[in-house]
């Protein structure tokens, strides 16, 4: 069954084009990741499919409800946690999720159980104020305003920017857990590693949608050899490889330099000697196999040329 239809969609806010003629569908039940730069276009497709703003043009439904005509019936059946920290900061966590239960015609105690797994690693402070929770907690508190009503479709903004390595994957374990009751969930992120914990993604650059399909499928569509590079200067190394190979085909990852081997007989013995020669003398490089970010930048290189 499809839970979202996004159907030739596009967004324009003046002179800006944040979304151009973009087409999903959402499978009911599988978590659906937005994958993307800031100003690539997620929030712009989210806020439509959450009836905060219409499209300029094209049709979403969400549920089998038209987004544009169908506002209040979405409304009920979706939980939705925007971007920015948006819960009443003069609240305690108890009251905030009390506020948000009543606004549904619910009760904490009802869909207790839907929260519990979220809400029991904040109720030791629930008489805190959620302006003074730290940004995990913040996130756990939104997150458990948004599913307070049990909604059938969760849509989340970037819901793991600037909170640390660890709150971000205890964040995704609980969404694996809402998966498995049935929820469908739409979220979107800047972090490509994210992509590969998504049942399928869509990449986004620009507001056109470059590739949708399952993690596993898009880095297979990548179709060169990748070396990862490491030397004792890396900048050094990477401004000399730009300057004796395509600049687009190099790209600072972390503390390796990935390279995209374009030519067929360009060996990694070849290459470095040639790197030997020209004052690297402790260069490393291996083959290493593709992954999400390697494959979007693949693409926005595509769409550029």
């Amino acid at each position: 069954m499809k839970s979202i239809i996004v159907k030739n969609v596009s967004k324009k806010y003046k002179q800006a084009q944040a979304l151009d003629n973009i087409s999903v569908v959402v499978e009911k039940g599988e978590i659906f990741g937005l994958i993307g730069p800031d100003g690539a276009g997620k929030t712009s497709l989210m806020r439509i499919l959450s009836t905060l703003i219409l499209p300029t043009s094209g049709e979403a439904y969400l549920e089998g409800l038209n987004c544009a005509r169908d506002y209040k019936k979405i409304r009920k059946i979706i939980g939705y946690m925007p971007g920015k920290f948006s819960l009443y900061h003069d609240l305690s966590v108890e009251e905030n999720l009390n506020f948000f239960a009543s606004v549904f015609g619910t009760t904490v105690r009802e869909n207790y159980d839907l929260v519990k797994l979220i809400y029991a690693q904040i109720e030791p402070f629930k008489k805190r104020r959620a302006g003074k929770l730290s940004g995990g907690m913040k996130q756990k508190l939104a997150l458990s305003c948004a599913l307070i009503h049990y909604p059938k479709v969760l849509i989340l903004d970037e819901p793991t920017t600037g909170v640390d390595a660890v709150s971000r994957k205890e964040f995704w374990q609980i969404l694996k857990t809402l998966k498995e009751r049935g929820i469908t969930i739409l979220v979107s992120t800047p972090y490509m590693d994210e992509a590969e914990l998504c049942d399928r993604v869509g990449l986004i650059q620009g507001g056109k949608m470059m590739s949708v399909n399952l993690p596993s499928e898009i880095i297979k569509e990548f179709h060169h050899e990748l070396f990862a590079l490491t030397s004792e200067n890396n900048y050094r190394l990477m401004k000399h490889l730009k300057e004796r190979t395509n600049p687009h085909d190099v790209q600072i990852f972390g503390q390796n330099i990935h390279l995209i081997n374009r030519k067929a007989k360009l060996s990694i013995e070849v290459l470095k000697q040639d790197l030997i020669n020209n004052g690297f003398p402790n260069i490393s490089i291996s083959k290493i196999q593709p992954g999400i970010e390697d494959c979007f930048i693949e693409l926005m290189r595509g769409t550029s040329d």
